[in-house]
């Protein structure tokens, strides 16, 4: 019997099948490998944003992610960053992050720096502490950058105000804007607001009342702390025209108040009316130098559409429901406040 030997050629076959096997398998695998690196699933669901900070490097975005868990693959986060060329690409800002990103879409969204405006709202605050404190939680800045500028009286000069009355500049509204917003951009912008709603009819309003703008919000202030209700505003501002117009001292409670610094009081005793203070209207005539709290946008509208009437008093109604009791003559006033102090008394409320 003889025995036949299998062909070279069968042999060299069969050798280019396991090798074109060997390299298509290969390449699935580079290629799935490949997909993942960029196209795959990465980004968790642990943080809702990504913060990337004015000056921040790559080194410094790459460790937050590591940190925060950004990412399931860090490994392959870094090797897409690098071939995308996103390390000397880095732009501050705030990102929204979405679960099950895929690394070159989070790459290009920061690259391009794609952030999300923030709608920053404000309205209310007392004091420019609050206010700073309450932005540096919104934007990149902190409260201290804030405040520095807020009492830079060469810096609030070329807006036209002083420390004191700078307040008056912030009008409550709310505002898109993008996170990493320097402090000194967030002025500028406040500023053009400001100068959007001044209008040249408002300012001839304002004129029309021996005001500057700057007056209207800090009456508007007063005002405003006065006010529970927006729809006695106008009345409210018109008595306290009618007294500057006399020359007679605002005696507005809320600006004893805040000459005080206690704004736990409930009950304005006779014995905080002799606080000294530029502020205290019990003890100067004419405005306060500066604004008691952030005016509203109705406060100061108020104002400058006030209600005309003779009354020079106010007091709080005794059935507590926030609106006041008005008067043209002590008499009438002093029994008005006679029947609050009665409320009060009975309610227990000393101070």
């Amino acid at each position: 019997m003889d025995n036949q030997k299998p062909s070279s050629g069968g042999t060299f076959k069969k050798f280019i099948i396991a090798l074109a096997a060997i390299i298509i398998i290969s390449l699935g695998v580079t290629g799935w490998v490949y997909y993942l690196r960029y196209f795959g699933p990465n980004v968790t669901d642990k943080q809702e944003y990504l913060y990337i900070h004015s000056e921040a490097t790559y080194n410094d975005v790459y460790q937050t992610i590591r940190e925060q868990g950004i990412v399931n693959d860090t490994t392959y986060f870094n090797w897409a960053a690098h071939n995308m060329h996103y390390i000397d690409r880095v732009k501050p800002g705030k990102y929204r992050l979405k679960e099950g990103m895929s690394n070159r879409k989070l790459i290009n969204m920061l690259a391009i720096g794609n952030q999300e405006p923030v709608d920053l709202k404000f309205r209310g605050l007392r004091l420019k502490s609050q206010f700073a404190g309450y932005i540096s939680k919104q934007i990149e800045p902190d409260s201290m950058a804030i405040i520095s500028l807020l009492d830079s009286a060469i810096f609030v000069e070329k807006y036209g105000f002083t420390t004191e009355n700078v307040y008056t500049m912030f009008m409550p509204n709310t505002y898109q804007l993008y996170w990493n917003t320097t402090a000194e951009q967030f002025f500028e912008r406040m500023h053009k607001e400001y100068g959007k709603f001044w209008t040249d009819s408002r300012k001839q309003q304002a004129a029309a009342l021996n005001l500057t703008p700057i007056q209207v919000s800090i009456l508007a202030s007063v005002v405003d702390a006065e006010a529970l209700h927006d729809d006695e505003m106008p009345t409210i501002a018109g008595l306290y025209l009618n007294r500057l117009k006399r020359g007679i001292k605002m005696e507005a409670d809320p600006t004893v108040i805040f000459a005080t610094g206690d704004f736990t009081i409930k009950r304005v005793l006779n014995r905080y009316l002799s606080t000294p203070s530029p502020y205290n209207t019990y003890r100067v005539t004419g405005l306060p130098p500066g604004p008691i709290m952030m005016p509203s946008v109705n406060a100061v509208k108020a104002v400058l559409n006030y209600k005309q009437h003779n009354y020079i008093y106010m007091c709080a109604k005794e059935d507590f429901s926030g609106y006041h009791n008005f008067a043209t003559t002590v008499s009438q006033h002093l029994a008005n406040a006679h029947r609050f102090q009665q409320a009060l008394n009975e309610k227990g409320i000393k101070r």
